[in-house]
């Protein structure tokens, strides 16, 4: 159980925030960079504040992928954003968890009094992610140009192999495959499938009921956090656009297993979309509150992070959400509502059968029985990444945010938004409603 507790002793207030729609890749560069969408929707999120950008005290950005030329993409941001040049802007990488480790950055500084008011985030524009020449053609390029001649230079343009150069090293790819155990995320899932016995029916179930409650919340007008874009071309993108209305059973019993194709029950379907997309939060001090006589939504209550076997990295949030319960004396069904982050619906599935486990509970999380089970009610009552897509760097951010506003919608007050990370991960966060 071990891992780094963030027990918030100074009120850390969450102010506002704001995200884009989430936009599905389609196999071809999206509409925004990464710094576009973080960008324009920051603009908007403080043009409605009774500060100026340069009143922030620092910009933090999680982001798994930059652009090349967005390097430090925090510091990009935060100058593209009004800020002035005396706004440090920064960057982290926690994979799936960044939007957070952004949130947990930006509550260690105003705990130590190195900040006030905090704009903290996350982007990521998967749809962009670069392709790699492969390490053969790498070094055909280094000794091509080391050529001097004409003559030299034709002699290595005869050996090169086209094989090489049209097998470019896919960079989502590589980034969503572990390298210690040599497994992509999907394959993970399924580990978890066959540890507690989800069936395939089970996970393509979940993944329904996913798109069923994002349209549900769509057509309920629930996502007033998603600041229009509008692209180069004039589009308006107002809406996530994963979302599936037509998602049954019996279309996704058509899919194949991607992962596992001979075992599997992962899908395309039943797993997270590769999307674009960027969500912020204002985070404040009592006395910035004070100061600006702001209007806070929420305060951040207590934060956790754990680590686990990445062959099973989908538990991740039973690892960070099982210590902070214990911390604060709570018990599952004790939390109004719950954000798991849906990379696969059988991690979140898995999630739920772990805390189910006496075996599990007592060998893996040190305790002496099972935690029980988890009201599915509570649980992303708008659905979640496998309708609305998982923009890495961003996916974390989202579930605070959102949560917040499931809170103040329901009339509830606690909430724990949790994610799992790749490399073997979790990452939780408890909230309270104002």
């Amino acid at each position: 159980m071990a891992g780094m507790t963030g027990v918030v002793n100074e009120p850390i207030y969450i102010i506002d925030g704001a995200r884009t729609p989430f936009l599905k890749s389609r196999n071809t560069p999206g509409p925004f960079s990464a710094s576009d969408l973080a960008t324009l929707s920051g603009r908007a999120l403080l043009a409605r504040q009774v500060f100026l950008p340069t009143a922030l005290d620092e910009v933090i950005v999680g982001c798994v992928s930059p652009g090349v030329d967005e390097t430090n993409i925090g510091r990009v941001i935060s100058l593209r954003l009004g800020c002035g040049h005396k706004v440090p802007g920064w960057t982290v990488m926690r994979n799936c968890a960044s939007g957070i480790q952004a949130i947990d950055s930006a509550i260690a500084n105003i705990q130590r009094g190195r900040a006030s008011l905090v704009l903290a985030g996350g982007v990521d524009a998967l749809s962009r992610t670069s392709l790699f020449y492969s390490a053969p053609m790498v070094k055909w390029f280094s000794d091509m140009a080391a050529a001097r001649s004409f003559g030299e230079k034709l002699k290595w343009f005869l050996r090169l192999r086209p094989r090489n150069l049209l097998s470019p090293v896919i960079g989502l790819e590589r980034g969503l495959t572990d390298p210690v155990v040599g497994l992509m995320m999907g394959q993970t899932a399924e580990n978890l499938a066959w540890k507690f016995g989800i069936t395939r029916q089970e996970m393509d179930a979940y993944a329904v009921e996913s798109h069923r409650r994002v349209a549900a919340a769509q057509d309920a007008g629930h996502f007033e956090e998603i600041i229009p874009l509008v692209g180069a071309d004039g589009t308006v993108y107002k809406h996530d656009d994963g979302l599936r209305r037509d998602s049954s059973m019996e279309n996704l019993a058509r899919l194949k297993p991607f992962f596992d194709r001979t075992y599997g029950a992962v899908t395309a379907g039943n797993s997270s979309q590769i999307t674009d997309g960027a969500a912020w939060l204002l985070l404040a001090s009592a006395a910035a509150v004070e100061q600006w006589q702001l209007q806070p939504i929420g305060r951040i209550v207590d934060t956790q992070w754990a680590g686990l076997d990445p062959a099973l990295m989908g538990l991740g949030p039973v690892h960070a959400s099982t210590p902070l319960l214990q911390r604060q004396g709570l018990q599952l069904n004790d939390i109004d509502a719950w954000e798991i982050n849906e990379a696969f619906a059988a991690q979140v599935l898995g999630c739920l059968r772990a805390w189910n486990d006496e075996d599990y509970c007592r060998n893996e999380l040190g305790l002496t029985q099972a935690l029980g089970q988890l009201d599915q009610r509570k649980i992303n009552m708008d659905g979640g990444a496998i309708a609305l897509g998982h923009p890495v760097g961003a996916s974390g951010a989202r579930i605070v945010l959102h949560l917040l506003h499931v809170l103040r919608r329901e009339k509830k007050k606690r909430g724990i938004a949790t994610i799992c990370i790749g490399g073997g991960q979790g990452g939780a966060v408890l909230v309270e409603a104002l």
